[in-house]
């Protein structure tokens, strides 16, 4: 089956609300998504992340975000919203990893990205604040309002 839209999520659940990406797969999991909509789960320091943005006409990025507002805040951006130096809270962020894809493919998606403000990124402290915990049903429909 051809996929014209990727949800793409991001992070890792042992850090903290890192984990929201993961928590979002999860949650989205759960729902019938229309037809064309491949849900993946990924990591955005890994080579195989590109991949995620290959062959579709759009992707929706879910991932934490940092230096956007208030924890716990949900946040529709466009792709180029974001810029290479951000570091998504912890890292190599989306937005050098969007930078990559629009440079390496030949026909880049539109982007959009969904992220939830965080409040702490521990290292190996799983589970979510209380914030953005509280922001998962609001991201998720976020996040299904921007599919075809």
């Amino acid at each position: 089956m051809a996929y014209s839209t990727h949800i793409v999520c991001f992070g890792n659940e042992l850090h903290g609300d890192d984990g929201f990406g993961a928590a979002m797969h999860a949650a989205l999991a759960d729902r019938v998504l229309p037809p064309g909509i491949r849900l993946m789960r990924a990591d955005a320091g890994s080579p195989g992340a590109i991949d995620c943005f290959d062959g579709c006409e759009s992707v929706v990025v879910v991932d934490i975000l940092s230096g956007f507002g208030e924890p716990g805040t949900v946040h529709c951006l466009p792709g180029e919203a974001l810029q290479p130096e951000e570091t998504a809270a912890h890292g190599a962020g989306i937005g050098r990893l969007l930078e990559t894809v629009r440079s390496v493919l030949d026909q880049p998606p539109r982007v959009q990205v969904v992220g939830v403000e965080a409040a702490r990124i521990d290292a190996f402290c799983p589970g979510l604040s209380g914030p953005v915990a509280a922001a998962l049903p609001a991201a998720t429909r976020r996040v299904m309002a921007c599919l075809p």
